[in-house]
Formats: structure tokens, sequence, C-alpha cells
């Protein structure tokens, strides 16, 4: 299978090491990974926040960059959420881009959704020593239908054992510009998020979206908590968080 590896735009600046750990489980996959160089944004900020000039843009312009590829993946459920379900919306008023732009939503998946339920992968590189908890992120629960996934693939994870936290589903507070917009009730969220971590008694809280990472851990090192550490999905399957 030949994917089109779409970083995202906060991975890339943020935390590069989550696009290498996404690229070792596809390969581990048997998939043949392309990463185009000049990929950037999928125009989700420019869509929530009503700018829908900028978010057609960029849309058009990962469709010249993705629709060749078999498969299109991406460690975010927010940004392939985007492409999926928000994508045909930006071109409903333009039949023959709109079929094209359906096309890509049809290949289009979040990571552990691709390989749990495509590629089918039976084991993972990665090994943990510890408990975890995971937290569900909105966009790839609500639009993408991704929860069984990443924990069918952690159960497979040597040494790794899953404690559920309570409202797992619940959302942490982040949402993009709504942390911005509203950040009294965002802050709250993440408090609740936060609270129910530190129940669970993980050593870590893993889940599959960098935007809540970093809310939650912000939350969590302002909160005083040093201890408990926040990971992508992907880190944790590749072993790339222990530096495997």
């Amino acid at each position: 299978m030949r994917v089109g590896l779409f970083v995202t735009c906060l991975v890339d600046l943020m935390r590069p090491r989550i696009g290498f750990a996404a690229l070792r489980l596809l390969e581990a996959a048997g998939c043949e990974v392309v990463v185009p160089g000049t990929q950037t944004c999928c125009g989700q900020p420019g869509y929530n926040s009503g700018d829908r000039a900028s978010a057609r843009a960029l849309a058009t312009k990962m469709l010249d960059e993705f629709e060749g590829f078999e498969y299109v993946v991406a460690p975010s459920g927010s940004c392939a959420g985007m492409i999926r379900t928000h994508y045909p919306d930006l071109f409903r008023d333009e039949p023959v881009t709109l079929d094209r732009i359906r096309r890509l939503c049809a290949k289009t998946y979040e990571l552990t959704d691709f390989l749990a339920s495509v590629a089918r992968l039976d084991a993972v590189p990665g090994a943990f020593d510890g408990t975890v908890t995971y937290h569900d992120s909105c966009s790839g629960l609500r639009e993408l239908g991704v929860q069984a996934q990443p924990r069918a693939l952690l159960a497979r994870v040597a040494g790794l054992e899953l404690a559920e936290m309570k409202d797992s589903t619940v959302c942490c507070g982040f949402g993009g510009t709504f942390s911005v917009k509203f950040g009294d009730v965002s802050a709250a969220m993440a408090e609740k998020k936060c609270a129910n971590i530190a129940a669970s008694g993980a050593d870590a809280v893993v889940l599959g979206d960098l935007g809540c990472m970093l809310n939650i851990e912000g939350r969590l090192r302002r909160g005083g908590d040093e201890r408990t550490r926040v990971l992508h999905v992907a880190e944790v399957l590749a072993g790339s968080e222990s530096g495997q």
C-alpha cells in the first residue's frame, strides 16, 4: 500500500517525533510511505474561525498533494476529521472538485484506525513498563468513530496495562480556538480531565491529538504534577517515547 503521511502542522512544529513514530508504524505494517515536502495545514483553524477562503485554499493545496496516494493517513483525529467531515462542505457548489474531494475523503484515515482497520497490524514495535489511561479526543471519537482502535493496538504493547479513567470521552477543553475564546471554561474542563487522569493512578495519559496533549500537559504541570507523562499513542506503539 502506498500511503501519503500527512504529518500535520502542529506535529511538525511542536513534536516531530510523533511524525517519525507514525512513519515507523506504517512501515511496520508493510506500507510504502511518502511524506510530501510541501504539505502544511489542513485548514481547520481557518474553517473553525469562519475564514472559508483560507480553509478552501489549503484544502485545494492538500488535494493536489495527496490525491495520488492509495491512502492518506494522519496521526490526528482532528485533522483527519477535518478532511473527511468538512472538506465536502467547502466545495459543495463545485461539482468537479467535489468529486475529487470525496475520493480523497474516502481514503483518508486517522493513524490508529488505519493500522487496526485497513493495515490490520498484528504486532507493534513498542514496549511500555507501566500503566496508561486513554483520553478519547473529540474529533477522532465523534467525527471518525475512533475509540476501540487505539485500545486494541495498545493491548499489543508488551508490558502495558490500561486503566480506564472516568469520563474518558469528555472533552479536555482544548477545542482549538475554543480554548482561546472561552479560556475560563476551557481551563475548568481541563482541570476536571486532569483530576480524572490522576484518579486513574496511571503513569501516563495517552491520546491521539497533539492539541489535546499540549492542553492536558500544560494543566498537569501548572497544577504541580511533574510525574504523569503525556504521550501520543503513536509514540507508545512505536516505542519512540522510551528512545527505542
